[in-house]
């Protein structure tokens, strides 16, 4: 995991010269008749004349930390970005993805499966889907019709 984490520090620090810009263009247009009030800025964000420690600490001057390090601005930004890498696509993704694909360990649709057995097996043999006598009529037991009185019977 340490190298991991050192690996995205060393990536977050080569990506941070590539993407920032060097200079800022600027513009203001009059929309008076005089002409000669147009006036063209151009700043340069890279300062040649500060060194690098001036430079780091203007950037973390305003830096807030997510709580991974507080000391380091690099330290805690590559933390977190391999924490939720790790945590999203890993936890997240990944075990959604197993859990998905996962056999049928507890055995929820052997019910099923095993009722379409059955009826393959009873149709090839030319007996009814279900047999009548399943269950013998002389072991069946009744209740009179004492027993059951004025009780509504729905068939």
């Amino acid at each position: 995991m340490a190298a991991l984490t050192r690996l995205g520090a060393l990536s977050l620090r080569l990506n941070q010269r590539l993407l920032q810009p060097s200079v800022v263009r600027a513009a203001g247009i009059s929309t008076s008749k005089k002409n000669k009030d147009t006036v063209t800025v151009t700043d340069v964000i890279t300062d040649h004349g500060k060194s690098k420690t001036e430079s780091s600490e203007a950037a973390s001057k305003n830096w807030i930390s997510w709580g991974f390090d507080h000391y380091s601005q690099v330290e805690d930004n590559s933390t977190m970005h391999m924490t939720f890498f790790v945590a999203v696509t890993l936890c997240l993704v990944t075990t959604g993805f197993v859990w998905s694909y996962l056999p049928d360990f507890r055995m929820r649709d052997w019910a099923q499966r095993e009722a379409f057995l059955e009826l393959r097996r009873r149709e090839a043999l030319g007996l009814p889907a279900i047999d009548p006598d399943l269950v013998p009529l002389d072991k069946i037991e009744l209740p009179d019709d004492e027993e059951l009185g004025s009780r509504e019977i729905i068939i």
